[in-house]
């Protein structure tokens, strides 16, 4: 544990770089007017009739071994994109400090990595001008054009693209259940919130582990107070309630403050009054989230739906381990939600998982921004995206069929491969030659349901704002909210002290965020 004067001077040095953000970032907006510049190479084909083009990118690093400039991958990057690449690596634990001191300093690379697109850094640094605005470029490059219209808006800043998003699957989220469970016990996939209680109480009651004992329950959550915090904001969509905010005459209404999320509230509390839940979710670590499942303990999860490939994996481990696995057989399945009232409705993903930027310091004319631009845009191409998250044939992997089976040098990886997908934004679609592992009847299954839960998805039409009282009050009015919503559904606070609480977080700055949020919406384009 560092000491208490090492932390007073790390707090400062940020604090420091933080100020100096605002001086170091002077003069960006105008540096590189278009007007000014002659017209440099942004097609495939003219950049490889050109000279290479320099590029210093910052990512993260999850490993103290990573791919050093000109090993393999990224001499055959190079050569393909007409490019000359150097990685700087930033080990992701200390990845929002570096982000911070370097744009204090000034100094920035030609991309860089953005973990919090709605960060105050980031956010500050836009509106002072060190960022390219890429939208209006977009619709030039084959691959960039095709970007999701949902996922651009949600990483928007004042309805601006200032980056590239890192694409993630919108329709992620859904229910995991144990598949020979719910056979064990007799019953069909649920298809109304009704059967889905009914599961739950199946997997309590009627013994689907046949061990003879009463010792398994039906759904596992977990402490986890983010997005989708212990399943909870999947299952309020279920009950009508909207995505974080609904729209009400044409304003903005916080979640909590409208009936189909109490209904939802009330609908968590019977679950855990008749133990159909495990009574310890407020203190359950989210690490250990699936282990219920594979240990025939619980019978479901809601999460991403990719979680039952990586439960299944576990049961098939455990079940080999006593010579008793059925290696063509799923334990578990998964599915995109059950209908209430409102139909079928599913929790989105934000889309995206940090962007990809152009600070105009580095790239300083237009022509450079396309340049730039179809290095990013040709990333995208099916070839180039398996070479930075494969490697090369013959080398990091080898060819069966249609799909690869990577080779078991963990340290030739390490040394040349990994953290390499730091720089794929899969826009439009992730186009990698795929494992075995990924070509799986339920991968590819999730896959597709995935794709199917976009057309289901309730967005939050606040997705894009920004909200200064948000950056200042956000974890006080979060706990508020979170704390007399745990409160209620173990059944220590009635409604009546569940809507003190709401009126609480309205006192508490609520008010200010409400109408912050309002003028926003109001300013903001409605596409």
């Amino acid at each position: 544990m560092r000491m208490m004067k090492s932390q007073m001077k790390k707090k400062l040095s940020l604090a420091s770089a933080a100020a100096l953000v605002m001086t170091g970032l002077a003069g960006c907006a105008d540096s590189g007017s278009p007007e000014a510049q002659p017209a440099q190479p942004s097609t495939a084909a003219e950049q490889q009739n050109s000279a290479p083009l320099a590029l210093s990118i910052m990512i993260p690093s999850f490993n103290t071994n990573f791919p050093k400039d000109g090993t393999p991958v990224l001499a055959e990057i190079e050569k393909r994109t007409n490019t000359k690449i150097h990685l700087e690596w930033v080990p992701n634990s200390s990845y929002g400090d570096k982000f911070n001191i370097t744009l204090a300093s000034g100094r920035l690379p030609s991309l860089m990595y953005v973990p919090d697109v709605k960060g105050s850094s980031f956010v500050n640094a836009v509106e002072s001008g060190a960022f390219w605005e890429v939208g209006p470029y977009l619709k030039d490059y084959k691959n960039l054009s095709q970007a999701n219209p949902i996922i651009l808006k949600n990483s928007s800043i004042g309805g601006k693209n200032y980056g590239l998003y890192r694409t993630r699957a919108l329709g992620r989220n859904g229910i995991n259940y144990r598949k020979d469970w719910l056979e064990q016990v007799g019953l069909q996939p649920p298809k109304t919130i009704d059967d889905f209680y009914h599961m739950l109480k199946a997997f309590k009651e009627k013994d689907p582990d046949k061990n003879g004992k009463n010792d398994t329950y039906g759904m596992v959550l977990v402490k986890w107070t983010g997005q989708n915090a212990y399943g909870f904001d999947t299952i309020k969509l279920w009950f009508g309630a909207p995505n974080k905010w609904g729209v009400v005459d044409g304003k903005l209404v916080p979640e909590h403050e409208t009936p189909e999320y109490l209904e939802a509230l009330k609908f968590m509390r019977k679950l855990h009054e008749e133990k159909l839940i495990n009574q310890d979710f407020a203190v359950y670590d989210s690490s250990k989230w699936i282990d219920p499942v594979v240990n025939n303990q619980a019978g479901v999860i809601v999460d991403v739906t990719d979680t039952a490939g990586r439960i299944d994996q576990k049961i098939h481990a455990n079940l080999q381990k006593e010579n008793k696995d059925d290696p063509d057989k799923h334990y578990v399945d998964n599915m995109i939600g059950v209908e209430g009232k409102h139909g079928l409705r599913a929790l989105p993903t934000s889309g995206f998982a940090g962007m990809i930027v152009i600070p105009k310091t580095a790239v300083k004319t237009e022509g450079e921004l396309k340049r730039v631009l179809g290095f990013l845009d040709q990333t995208n191409e099916a070839d180039i995206q398996t070479l930075l998250y494969s490697g090369i044939e013959g080398r990091h992997y080898t060819k069966e069929k249609d799909y690869i089976l990577p080779t078991a040098d963990k340290t030739l990886a390490d040394a040349e491969l990994t953290g390499l997908g730091q720089l794929l934004t899969y826009i439009p679609e992730d186009r990698t030659l795929k494992s075995k592992q990924a070509m799986s009847p339920l991968s590819q299954k999730t896959e597709k349901l995935q794709e199917e839960a976009e057309q289901y998805i309730v967005v939050n039409p606040a997705e894009p704002l920004i909200s200064k009282v948000y950056s200042l009050k956000g974890p006080q009015l979060d706990n508020i909210i979170n704390d007399a919503r745990i409160k209620f559904i173990v059944g220590q606070s009635s409604e009546a002290d569940l809507k003190a609480a709401f009126e609480l977080w309205r006192k508490s700055g609520g008010d200010d965020y409400v109408n912050e949020m309002n003028t926003l919406y109001a300013a903001s384009p409605k596409k």
